[in-house]
């Protein structure tokens, strides 16, 4: 009767969606989702590098979101929480901010409603974890990996609870026009400096973007034919 799948938004019960299309076409909308559960694993990146990823239940789907990992950080960059540790994975692991996404975040957003996204991303920041350098709020308590994962998966759960895909939720939130919208035009890397090569440039990249293209096929074939 259950049948599991895997979308955008995460795991998904198709049986619920059904439920949740009829009520709106009569005319009753659901509630928002509450967060049930929230739980954090180490995970390896595309690098081989431990970083966040976290799976939030609410009562009507599983959602999942892992952290990226930059390569290089700058000075005013949120601290990404390592766990320093150098017999274990050169200490780079992360079970610091798993440990605080599983034993600090989850007790205390366990029953919010995943669409209030501003005011949960406010409450990890400001309120539980409350740190602050010269550039503003660092996040070096709980660590950025732990708070970003968790808001990830709370915005993925918020746009399946508000019935939107993801980007137009995110414009709906962030007080942007959704009547209309425009695909991103593609950044093409060309020449690579700074930590990442073995060469004196200060740039960390040099990108070429087709700006003017009609269509985002025309921006792909222009950037590449430069390239």
């Amino acid at each position: 009767l259950v049948s599991w799948y895997d979308n955008e938004w995460g795991y998904s019960n198709r049986l619920i969606d059904l439920v949740c299309h009829m009520a709106v076409v009569d005319g009753t909308v659901p509630s928002p989702a509450k967060i049930v559960s929230i739980k954090a694993r180490e995970i390896f990146d595309s690098r081989g590098n431990p970083t966040v990823e976290v799976d939030l239940l609410t009562d009507m789907h599983l959602f999942r979101a892992a952290v990226p990992s930059g390569a290089s950080t700058g000075i005013y960059e949120a601290l990404e929480l390592r766990d320093g540790d150098k017999k274990r994975l050169l200490g780079k692991g992360v079970l610091k901010a798993v440990s605080n996404v599983n034993d600090i975040l989850a007790p205390k957003l366990v029953g919010l409603d995943v669409t209030k996204q501003s005011e949960i991303d406010t409450l990890m920041v400001e309120t539980i974890d409350g740190t602050q350098n010269d550039w503003g709020w660092s996040k070096s308590s709980l660590g950025a990996n732990a708070i970003l994962a968790v808001s990830m998966a709370v915005c993925r759960a918020g746009a399946a609870s508000m019935q939107m895909p993801l980007y137009e939720y995110i414009a709906n939130i962030a007080g942007r026009p959704t009547d209309k919208y425009m695909m991103p035009v593609p950044s093409f890397n060309v020449i690579n400096g700074g930590s990442h090569a073995g060469n004196r440039l200060a740039c960390q990249e040099f990108m070429i973007l087709p700006v003017g293209a009609s269509t985002f096929k025309e921006a792909l074939i222009m950037g590449c034919e430069v390239y």
